[in-house]
């Protein structure tokens, strides 16, 4: 292994699928050793019923140039997540980045409906999986971040603070998950900030992730393909592109200077030097505030 991770441990909680598995494979890229969790393996899937395991992530994070390792995980099991915290600890002796990006709730929710009319077990059921996950991992694996000076945590959400402060997010439930998620990493920044740790909150923009591109019914190598019926989608971005923002973080020896704050993958971009994998630099929210939610025609020049 080589990079400027090189010798650094990563825990990515929720790396089977997504912005989990693209941060996982970029931190590997760097030369993490990087822990991949989930509760979907090889032998047995998990709720939402996807084919992509957290082998398969661990596989990718090995062939970037890291060292993968899987450990299938229940984040809702406060004593899984002790044991995971455990073995990381007997097996490296610290941890120097937390990436909370525990979801697994896309079936969950109802889009535009009242929390009235939506079904409450799912809405209960989406709050814990994306909000006490990372509540449960945070508390037993801090401790083992803070054993060396310079740990980094990333709460992975979906919309930057100023965007979820004034745009109504799907509904009640997610609404709730998604700034639930921002405002845990604003309240970390003051807990491990202290303590030389670092905690942001981080957003990709529109992501082509495994479920997406399947529901517009397109692969990667031919996404532009579903422009003709969704053109806002000229502005989306690969799971790589976010998981180079965390890499970027986790090797800036002044991350500080973040801590606290509510950051995305596009805004990072320039400041980093990094691109997405095509040599873009998708900035999406950017985007949506100033071209999609005023309902201009789709153009992404000057955006990407």
């Amino acid at each position: 292994m080589s990079g400027p991770l090189e010798g650094k441990v990563a825990l990515v909680a929720g790396a089977t699928r997504g912005a989990g598995r693209g941060i996982a494979v970029e931190l590997g890229a760097a030369g993490a050793i990087v822990y991949v969790t989930g509760r979907t393996t090889r032998a047995r899937r998990s709720e939402s019923d996807r084919p992509e395991t957290i082998e398969d992530t661990a596989d990718l994070v090995t062939e970037a140039g890291g060292q993968g390792i899987a450990v299938p995980t229940d984040h809702l099991d406060p004593a899984q997540v002790r044991a995971l915290v455990d073995r990381v600890a007997d097996e490296q002796g610290g941890l120097d980045v937390l990436v909370n990006d525990i979801w697994g709730a896309e079936h969950l929710f109802e889009w535009d409906t009242p929390v009235w009319e939506h079904d409450l077990d799912n809405g209960l059921r989406l709050l814990r999986l994306a909000v006490e996950t990372h509540a449960i991992t945070s508390h037993h694996a801090l401790p083992l971040l803070l054993r060396r000076p310079g740990g980094l945590v990333v709460e992975m959400t979906d919309g930057t603070t100023e965007y979820n402060r004034d745009t109504y997010r799907v509904n009640f439930f997610y609404d709730l998950a998604k700034t639930s998620v921002l405002r845990m990493a604003f309240a970390l920044g003051h807990e491990l900030g202290p303590r030389g740790a670092t905690a942001v909150a981080l957003t990709p923009g529109w992501l082509r992730s495994e479920l997406m591109l399947e529901h517009f019914g397109v692969r990667e190598d031919n996404w532009r393909d579903a422009l003709d019926r969704f053109p806002h989608f000229a502005i989306s971005e690969t799971p790589r592109y976010v998981g180079r923002a965390v890499a970027a973080l986790a090797a800036d020896p002044d991350v500080a200077r973040f801590n606290g704050r509510s950051l995305s993958s596009g805004g990072l971009a320039p400041v980093y030097g990094f691109t997405d994998l095509d040599g873009s630099r998708p900035d999406a929210w950017r985007y949506m505030v100033e071209v999609q939610d005023p309902g201009k025609a789709a153009d992404t020049t000057g955006y990407r």
